[in-house]
């Protein structure tokens, strides 16, 4: 309780303003004319408002160097140094059109919407982004906890918003699905370094707004693609640090051809030890993209991917072995014809994802636009396994007769494969004026995926031949989805938001699993999906919102090998307070997330590593989340915030002893009740900023029985991020030193884990349940340091 209320106070304290605010207005017209619902907000801030019917607008802030945004699918920037009170008219006629805003308005919100959202932008991303994966660079957002396998923030790295796993988390790119289809889950090792290649992101908490592909159960994170300037550019990037870590990144951009064409790419290459022992990553990615705009029109083009070479780390380590040998990794163990112990040199993750996009936005006149999307995603690979004393008749392979010897078992090496094809198309249309945003949408995708495993050694081979399958099967998933949604302004005080969404789901198996079990699938689901939500501004600087909102989701390829195939429900009820003075901004959000057979994380891990689910029946998330922004004063700001929640399985029932016993209210796995973070910065001048960013996790129940064995203890943590930039040096644009120091004082803790339970009889006959868990330690105290010339 004490943490909970110094964790509470921790946010409150200092939004009092310690410096006197000024006032930015002006209109906004377009060749002369007023424009209304022009997007008018200050780049790394909550400060943001709308142009109103005659083209006004006033914003509120505290003495300090802003850069000002118009938006109204085209976009002007200005950069003011605000010591008094000032006039900025701006004629969007002369703007830049903003193609990368119009790729997500149909999946985003803005700051007056009554959805619970953080934005995260690029100057943000940049801050800290020197090669770890786009979920660590999010940890300091409200109710996240990002994980590891190899416990450094490259390679298999994971996110959770609300207690709910990544599965649960509807990524889009540029408004295309990325969470794999029959999984559901998001392998950010796939696309390594995309931070670079991103613009900004929107995290919007629980149901959010109407989005594509599998439903919202904890969160919609949606990320933008980076759009270049209009002036020619070219990055070098470098970084190091420890466990041998570094990334190499080049990119480029043509700046404005002709008045209407732009290209820019990226390559990267990123590599580390990891710190968990033989968890090295071998990462290379690419981006490529160009765009066109002439008038109204607006396309752009992308293509990019990745390759990852990664050695498994899924296994953990149990408790005596975490505290004897943090580091030990079992992947790749075997022993060999002496007698001693060895690890396999190739156990790895060898996985390749080509994806491709085209965007083309209309502008049809001042009110109308349109945009049709089309995605193609190309993914293959596989994991590589030593398999000792393996059944040579599972494999394909025998029995073999050696001499007068009959040979079932060898140790054998083998890849099991995925090969998947995934085809969007995608179009809405928005009307907007001073009084409503509308938008309607068609979505339609189809994937197909073969699962094949393959024995490419083996000690005893018999007649078989190398790479011959010894098992396949087939995912095939088709979805259409169409919605439609609205925010109308009643008046100056009152706006209110409907959203309809229809959602039809395919799902088709055929062939054999992994463990060469018949899996034939025909479902289909059919979901309606309503939420509205309504905004009251109070005065100028409170404003309240409430939303309700409902979900559904189909269960995913390995629910139904476990025998699962109901879908689950949420309803989801926000209601929040916002709070703008200018300098400081407080938000706060009461949720409840009511579940209808959640599939809550068991906290076993199955044969590849993935969480094993399993169907809670009715259960519950409560939570209160605060966040906020305060200007101490010129030379020091805070971010802080915390959630405090309840998270509970209603009537859980699970096989303990040899019987099914009703357990009655449990809490549900890995949903701690308390997460907190904050960032204190110093920034004394433009181009130089310290920033203190701690992070605290509750303790956590790695499964549903509230088992003392299957707790994780809470950690605490803090590192420091350094940005200096040398403007203006000899032969360059500017230089960027970053620099990074994670876990300062040397913590150690686990960030994720797994809990299994099984029943096993005694020598006295009595059936006794056994309980185990398992770690995923992280790492101590280490940095990255990097240098990025811009020419």
């Amino acid at each position: 309780m004490k943490t909970k209320l110094f964790l509470l106070c921790a946010i409150l304290w200092g939004w009092q303003s310690f410096s006197q605010n000024y006032t930015i207005e002006g209109k906004v017209t377009d060749n002369g004319k007023p424009l209304p619902g022009v997007s008018v907000y200050a780049k790394a801030s909550n400060l943001g408002t709308v142009t109103g019917e005659n083209g006004d607008y006033e914003l509120e802030v505290s003495p300090g160097t802003y850069t000002f945004v118009f938006t109204f699918g085209n976009r002007r920037e200005f950069k003011i140094d605000v010591n008094s009170d000032q006039t900025l008219n701006v004629d969007m006629s002369k703007a830049k059109e903003a193609l990368d805003e119009v790729l997500v308005q149909a999946f985003r919100v803005n700051a007056d919407s009554p959805i619970t959202h953080s934005n995260f932008s690029k100057e943000e991303i940049e801050q800290r982004n020197l090669g770890q994966d786009i979920p660590v660079l999010l940890n300091v957002l409200p109710s996240v906890v990002s994980t590891t396998d190899a416990g450094n923030g490259v390679g298999y790295t994971s996110i959770r918003v609300r207690g709910s796993d990544a599965s649960r988390v509807n990524v889009t790119l540029n408004g295309i699905p990325y969470n794999d289809q029959e999984s559901q889950g998001s392998f950010w090792v796939n696309l390594p370094d995309f931070a670079s290649s991103t613009e900004n992101i929107q995290l919007q908490r629980g149901v959010g707004t109407s989005t594509n592909g599998s439903g919202a159960f904890g969160a919609s994170l949606n990320i933008l693609t980076e759009a270049k300037d209009d002036e020619p550019s070219a990055e070098l990037s470098n970084s190091f640090g420890s466990f041998n870590t570094r990334r190499h990144t080049v990119e480029f951009g043509t700046g404005l051809l002709e008045d209407k064409f732009t290209f820019s790419g990226r390559l990267s290459q990123i590599k580390s030890d990891g710190y968990i022992d033989r968890a090295f990553s071998d990462l290379k990615s690419y981006f490529l993209q160009g765009t066109f705009k002439d008038g109204g029109t607006f396309i752009k083009a992308l293509s990019f991917g990745g390759n990852n070479v990664t050695y498994q780390a899924w296994n953990g380590v149990d408790r005596e072995t975490l505290e004897n040998d943090r580091t030990f990794n079992p992947s790749g163990i075997y022993t060999d014809e002496n007698g001693n112990t060895q690890f396999y040199d190739n156990e790895v993750d060898n996985y390749k994802q080509d994806h491709y996009q085209l965007h083309w936005n209309q502008r049809l006149n001042q009110n109308w636009s349109t945009n049709l999307s089309l995605n193609y995603t190309y993914g293959r690979g596989y994991f590589e396994q030593y398999e000792e004393n393996a059944d040579l008749a599972f494999h394909e392979i025998g029995p073999v007769n050696a001499g007068n010897e009959t040979i079932e078992e060898s140790d054998l090496i083998r890849r099991r494969w995925l090969d998947n094809d995934y085809y969007v198309i995608n179009g809405t249309t928005t009307y907007t004026d001073s009084q409503i945003e509308f938008t309607s949408g068609l979505f339609y995708s189809y994937y197909t995926n073969d699962h094949f495993g393959e024995v490419i050694w083996s000690r005893f081979a018999g007649d078989s031949e190398i790479r011959d399958n010894y098992y396949f099967g087939n995912g095939t998933k088709k979805e259409f989805t169409a919605f439609s949604k609205a925010t109308l302004k009643l008046n100056d005080k009152v706006s209110i938001f409907g959203d309809l969404q229809g959602r039809f789901v395919n799902y088709e198996t055929s062939g054999l699993t992994s463990d060469k079990v018949n899996l034939l699938v025909d479902e289909n689901f059919n979901f309606f999906n309503p939420k509205a939500g309504a905004t009251f501004q109070i005065n100028e600087d409170q404003q309240l919102y409430g939303s309700y909102g409902r979900a559904q989701r189909e269960p995913r390829r390995r629910d139904f090998e476990n025998g699962i195939t109901n879908p689950e429900i949420l309803d989801d009820f926000e209601l929040g307070w916002r709070l703008d003075l200018g300098n400081s901004t407080i938000n706060t959000n009461l949720y409840y997330m009511y579940y209808q057979d959640q599939m809550v994380l068991t906290g076993a891990l199955d044969d590849v590593g993935a969480p094993i689910r399993e169907t809670s029946g009715e259960s519950y998330r409560l939570g209160l989340e605060i966040d906020a922004d305060i200007r101490i004063s010129d030379l020091f700001s805070t971010r802080p915030n915390l959630t405090l929640s309840r998270n509970k399985n209603i009537d859980f029932k699970a096989n303990l002893d040899g019987e099914i016993r009703d357990l009655g209210e449990t809490n549900i796995s890995f949903s701690p009740e308390i997460i907190g973070a904050n960032q204190f910065i110093y920034h004394p001048s433009e181009t130089f900023q310290i920033n203190l960013i701690s992070k605290f996790v509750g303790k956590q129940y790695m499964g549903n029985i509230d088992s003392e064995v299957s707790l994780l203890d809470s950690f605490f943590t803090n590192d420091v991020n350094i940005v200096y930039e040398w403007k203006n040096p000899p032969l360059f644009k500017s230089v960027v030193f970053t620099g990074l120091v994670n876990n300062i004082f040397d913590v150690k803790y686990e960030s994720n884990g797994y809990f299994f339970f099984f029943d096993s009889q005694t020598n006295a006959g009595q059936v006794q349940t056994i309980e185990g868990a398992g770690f995923y330690p992280q790492a101590g105290i280490n940095f990255l340091a990097g240098m990025t010339l811009k020419f």
